[in-house]
């Protein structure tokens, strides 16, 4: 099964990209019932809807900050802006 931690950093893509579930289902081409049950952590994302899911254009952009916690703004890789997420500081400038 995923874990909470990456069920809820599938959520926090979503949200930042606000979609509902049924969206994101079918923008990435897997069945509403499968990625439901990835986000609410019952189920665990297989490596084919995985790869489906961060190949989407609209996805992609998170993929190692999902993967590794790791962002990259110089090349595309960012956090969802609900994340919060400061590499390396405690505090945020805003």
């Amino acid at each position: 099964m995923l874990s909470t931690f990456d069920s809820d950093k599938l959520k926090l893509i979503r949200e930042s990209e606000r979609l509902n579930v049924k969206q994101t289902a079918e923008l990435v081409g897997i069945n509403y019932v499968t990625y439901h049950g990835y986000e609410s952590g019952k189920a665990k994302m297989s490596l084919e809807s995985a790869m489906k899911f961060f190949k989407h254009p609209r996805f992609r952009k998170y993929r190692d900050w999902f993967m590794f916690d790791e962002i990259d703004p110089a090349k595309g890789q960012i956090a969802p802006a609900l994340a919060h997420y400061l590499p390396d500081e405690t505090g945020s400038t805003r």
